[in-house]
């Protein structure tokens, strides 16, 4: 076990052959995972890699499928969920989380563009929504509703599972532009 600040970093590791399993980030700084990826099968590394990310496109997800990554891996998901993904990663199966499922296959047939089904907010996902409209941070909205920071985080990602988005300008932009009548009229 152990770790690597980059992908050039984890490609020098001496005994590499070895390794079972990879957990790799997909945002390295200015590497990006698929490097690894890329260059780990090239030199003929066997081992089991499982992209982990807070979000990539469907494409560069599907690409890294192609090039034998052993599955995708969201993280904000609970640590129950990884456990279960490196186990099915280790036993030889592919690990695609369930949130990221339809677009990879949408992607894979060529129907990345088809839309998602507008999805009414909860008042508790309009407050949020709200706050990030107002650029607050995370704590500065959970001091405003009085709930934790976690819990913020995980509204967010119940906003970005609604929107198919991954980032919270992408969330703002779709807010905008598709659902400031319903979404944005009266956030509490």
């Amino acid at each position: 076990m152990g770790t690597c600040a980059s992908a050039t970093e984890a490609l020098a590791q001496p005994h590499l052959e070895e390794i079972d399993v990879v957990l790799l980030d997909y945002d390295l700084g200015p590497e990006q995972g698929t490097l690894f990826l890329d260059r780990a099968r090239s030199c003929g590394f066997s081992g089991h890699i499982l992209l982990v990310t807070a979000g990539m496109s469907d494409a560069v997800m599907l690409r890294a499928l192609e090039s034998g990554s052993s599955g995708v891996f969201l993280k904000h998901s609970p640590p129950s969920r990884l456990m279960e993904a490196i186990r099915k990663v280790v036993a030889g199966e592919v690990w695609l989380d369930p949130a990221v499922t339809r677009s990879i296959i949408a992607a894979a047939t060529g129907n990345a563009a088809a839309p998602r089904r507008a999805q009414d907010l909860t008042q508790r996902e309009q407050a949020v929504l709200k706050g990030v409209f107002e650029g607050l941070t995370n704590k500065e909205i959970g001091a405003r509703l009085v709930i934790s920071e976690s819990s913020v985080k995980a509204v967010l990602q119940q906003l970005f599972e609604k929107t198919g988005v991954r980032t919270r300008s992408q969330l703002v932009r779709i807010a905008l532009e598709k659902h400031s009548d319903d979404w944005l009229a009266n956030p509490t």
